[in-house]
């Protein structure tokens, strides 16, 4: 199993490892210009394909493209939601969810590349108004994860960074598998 394996009912270890991996991907960089520039770097790396190669996984078992970009539209509600959670009150609860449960029963063999993209972008950009106006004190605000233990808003905002980078090289991945060689 890939350390980039997020699961649910997962170990803290794995949790932990998972965390590291994924904000080892971020590095350095500033988390904001990453979150700001994936949902364009996301409809770049999808030009040309088509709908079959879009929903072609790169392996039997794994997910298509279209499974990482509705995964990506979930997980960005997701975010909004502990966001805004973090941001309005004191230490709330945050819920881990399953990406496999959802992905086997929210449909996303069915969904439309350009409705999961477009779902992404719009919450990314409801999310990143709320992160310009962040003041320092608000990025120190903490919500208290069920799996990972308590989180800021700094850290989270490192991770989705993290998370963003990870998926772009996995379509990256996937459409190099699917997409024939000339």
């Amino acid at each position: 199993m890939s350390v980039f394996t997020n699961p649910a009912a997962g170990a803290p270890e794995q949790a932990r490892a998972y965390v590291e991996a994924v904000l080892g991907l971020l590095g350095e960089r500033d988390p904001m210009d990453v979150l700001r520039a994936t949902p364009g770097a996301i409809a770049q790396a999808i030009i040309g394909l088509s709908s079959a190669q879009r929903r072609q996984p790169e392996a039997p078992g794994k997910w298509s493209i279209n499974d990482v970009l509705q995964h990506l539209g979930d997980s960005e509600i997701v975010w909004s939601w502990r966001l805004r959670l973090i941001l309005s009150q004191d230490r709330p609860t945050l819920t881990g969810y399953d990406q496999d449960a959802w992905a086997a029963r929210l449909g996303y063999t069915e969904a439309l590349a350009e409705d999961s993209l477009e779902l992404f972008a719009v919450l990314r950009r409801a999310n990143l108004r709320l992160l310009t106006r962040a003041t320092p004190a608000d990025l120190k605000r903490v919500g208290l994860h069920a799996e990972r233990g308590e989180e800021s808003l700094e850290h989270q905002r490192r991770l989705y960074a993290g998370h963003d980078l990870l998926h772009l090289r996995q379509i990256a991945r996937i459409r190099a598998a699917v997409v024939p060689s000339s």
